[in-house]
């Protein structure tokens, strides 16, 4: 399928109606509202564990109590302009490295220290907390460095920040986005040992994956499916509520990037960059790969009334595709992000509906009209909200 695709993308596939609605399946929406690169993920669930492994293979074992702290960092962010999901990962790194994610106490700088709710005590000049802040630096009181979610929103900084720039939080730093997240979390933190920060990106993406929503691996069971045994009932909006505007239907129409009439198979719902996208139903990953119409794109199987169903989604943020072919996802499951990869002129989701296989587009609007449909909450703040569809 991933070569077809591609065929079809670079207009080479020349045939009968079918693979001709496959060539044309996914072209871009009209959308060109503005990219909230800043807005970043909320939090789905906390689990009671996680493992996971650094870059240069340590295994890293965290429990709730730490788990829960990430989930601060990761909903600060979300009620923070701009932060976005590097930034959370940035905020994460720079946590695990000074902490382990754990607020901690430091008894022999600040005795005080101990009177607030705290998992162990530190002993690092007079550092404090999931960032190891130092009021002697200027981040804030012992009172206030206490608090997670102040140093949360510490290490964010930026203009509604706590400290105004001084000490700089992520976003006071210049050019932080185009930086390696090991140097961008170093500019923050000022480390004696600033290559520490890097090892530690592919747990903070196991932490945020978790908390979002967590990935199932191709052993694993569906434990969190919303519908019955044929998926017939109870599948899930492919965005969460609130986070999505209708910008445009199945049919033919003109194509604004390639300036012809095509079929558009599918419907387009703008979305701030970053907004997950769901598994609509229990399936199994077809097709994960990229082309230059659809960008990144992900095709499910599903059984649904006993008929299978494929599902596409398209223009997917890069970085974001949490699963891979042959993997098994369940009903609701954060499959990817909205992003605007391939023909595209906004963020937003391209999403199909295929009754009997891959092959026969049809109009999704009707079909989910026809089918119960459970829509998960939007964790988003309000300042991600898309503006005016043109």
């Amino acid at each position: 399928m991933r070569i077809l695709w591609r065929l079809a993308a670079t207009g080479l596939i020349v045939a009968g109606p079918a693979v001709l609605a496959l060539a044309l399946a996914l072209t871009a929406g009209l959308w060109a509202g503005t990219t909230h690169a800043g807005c970043a993920p909320g939090v789905a669930r906390i689990p009671d564990r996680l493992t996971a492994t650094t870059a240069d293979g340590v295994r890293v074992e965290l429990d709730r109590r730490q788990l829960s702290h990430a989930a601060t960092i990761v909903r600060t962010a979300a009620a923070t302009e701009d932060v976005g999901r590097d930034g959370v990962l940035v905020a994460l790194m720079a946590a695990l490295t000074e902490s382990r994610l754990r607020m901690l106490a430091n008894t022999t700088a600040w005795p005080q220290s101990a009177g607030f709710p705290h998992d162990g005590d530190g002993a690092d000049h007079d550092s404090l907390g999931l960032f190891q802040m130092r009021p002697l630096a200027g981040w804030g009181s012992v009172a206030q460095l206490m608090d997670p979610g102040y140093q949360a929103a510490a290490f964010f900084g930026g203009p509604d920040g706590p400290n105004h720039g001084s000490p700089p939080g992520l976003l006071d730093i210049p050019g932080w986005r185009d930086m390696p997240k090991g140097a961008a979390a170093q500019t923050v933190e000022v480390s004696a040992h600033p290559d520490r920060y890097a090892a530690y990106e592919p747990v903070a993406e196991s932490i945020l994956t978790a908390l979002t929503e967590p990935t199932l691996s191709k052993d694993a069971t569906p434990s969190n499916r919303d519908s019955s045994a044929d998926g017939g009932s109870g599948l899930v909006f492919p965005l969460p509520e609130g986070s999505w505007r209708r910008t445009s239907g199945f049919g033919h129409r003109y194509h604004p990037k390639y300036h012809t009439w095509l079929l558009h198979a599918g419907t387009d719902y703008a979305a701030p960059a970053g907004t997950p996208v769901l598994a609509l139903a229990d399936g199994v990953v077809t097709d994960k790969s990229w082309n230059d119409r659809s960008g990144n794109l992900l095709v499910l199987d599903h059984q649904i009334d006993g008929q299978q169903v494929s599902t596409a989604y398209a223009h997917l943020l890069d970085g974001s595709l949490t699963v891979a072919e042959g993997d098994r996802v369940a009903t609701g499951q954060q499959i990817a992000a909205v992003g605007t990869t391939g023909a595209s002129t906004g963020p937003h989701l391209h999403f199909e509906v295929h009754p009997g296989g891959f092959y026969h587009p049809i109009d999704p609007e009707p079909w989910l009209a026809g089918h119960h449909l459970t829509h998960r909450q939007h964790a988003a703040p309000a300042a991600c909200t898309p503006g005016d569809t043109p």
